[in-house]
């Protein structure tokens, strides 16, 4: 069933790195290979050099890097993405194709594979191979259930969750070879007029071991400077609930969930959140749940290795103040 070229990931840098996602995609699409045959390919595409991101790809197991260079690569923009990705798709020849779960694989996904004629897997936890064919799980029902695809066309094109898989160990020095891949011929139909990218403070969630969230049984936004003060305690993140970033009451770069940040940290503080299913979804992976609710059946309680049944209000003060007098 299995292309000659193995499988493809279209990579995207953070800070002039290649994204931690990108990194566990290289991971997943190794363990791909040595099923489907081929290679380990990987696409980057954007409008500077990006000589030493392909180097940091073959440190992390692409074992080709196509290249893509152009002014109107980046920002992204679909229209200008789209034609490239396939004429990559073309040469690359891969059984499965790997997109992150970011604002960028939520519109290239299924565009890309409307294009290519196949089906798309979104929000893909893993990746297996039975019998030759590529079996792909995903959440279903807000995260209530999981469902396993077995698409019976190729290529499969699949959006993966971030910290749903393990990068490899880099190399240091390990070299892909490089592929220079010809832009041009877009019809772009649309114009970025600007940016605004959300101030990030701190640990970022997807990085962070400890993470203290809230919800809205906070009762007010104000009740978010506790959450921040026991957060800057521990050296943790802060994070919310849908519910509470509706209302406005913090950062929508902050919602933790099934449409939020997908976040797996050792320690996850849920502070007056009842537990959604899209919630749980979104921090499934932690290995330590500790709930602050006065519900002692909300989910969250039910999940939670540890639980504090009272009013926020009356637990955080007293707690900050102990964990201060630790670290003096």
């Amino acid at each position: 069933m299995a292309n000659e070229g193995g499988v493809l990931v279209i990579g995207e840098e953070h800070e002039g790195h290649l994204s931690g996602l990108t990194t566990e995609m290289l991971g997943l699409a190794h363990r791909m290979v040595h099923k489907l045959g081929g290679k380990v390919q990987l696409a980057l595409l954007g409008s500077g050099d990006l000589s030493a991101l392909a180097a940091e790809g073959g440190e992390w197991g692409a074992e080709k890097v196509y290249v893509a260079q152009d002014a109107s690569l980046a920002p992204y923009q679909g229209d200008a993405w789209l034609p490239v990705i396939e004429e990559i798709v073309k040469q690359a020849d891969p059984a499965l194709i790997l997109i992150g779960q970011t604002s960028i694989g939520r519109d290239l996904g299924p565009r890309l594979a409307f294009r290519l004629d196949t089906g798309v897997s979104m929000d893909t936890l893993d990746v297996t191979v039975d019998d030759g064919k590529i079996k792909l799980l995903r959440p279903a029902y807000g995260g209530n259930a999981r469902v396993i695809l077995s698409p019976t066309k190729l290529p499969v094109v699949a959006t993966v969750k971030a910290k749903a898989q393990e990068p490899l160990e880099r190399k240091p020095g390990q070299q892909a070879e490089i592929v220079s891949v010809a832009v041009g011929g877009q019809n772009i139909r649309t114009k970025v007029l600007g940016q605004e990218k959300a101030k990030a403070e701190g640990v970022r969630l997807e990085d962070a071991r400890i993470i203290v969230s809230g919800g809205r049984g906070l009762g007010a936004p104000e009740g978010f400077k506790l959450i921040e003060e026991l957060a800057e305690v521990l050296g943790a993140a802060t994070g919310a609930s849908r519910a509470a970033c509706d209302l406005g009451w913090y950062p929508p770069s902050k919602q933790i969930g099934l449409t939020g940040t997908t976040v797996s940290p050792d320690v996850y503080i849920a502070v007056a959140i009842s537990g959604a299913s899209q919630h749980m979804a979104g921090m499934s992976g932690a290995k330590n749940i500790i709930a602050i609710n006065k519900d002692p059946e909300a989910n969250m309680v039910k999940a939670a290795r540890f639980a504090v049944i009272e009013d926020y209000k009356k637990v955080l003060p007293p707690l900050i103040e102990e964990l201060k007098k630790l670290q003096s």
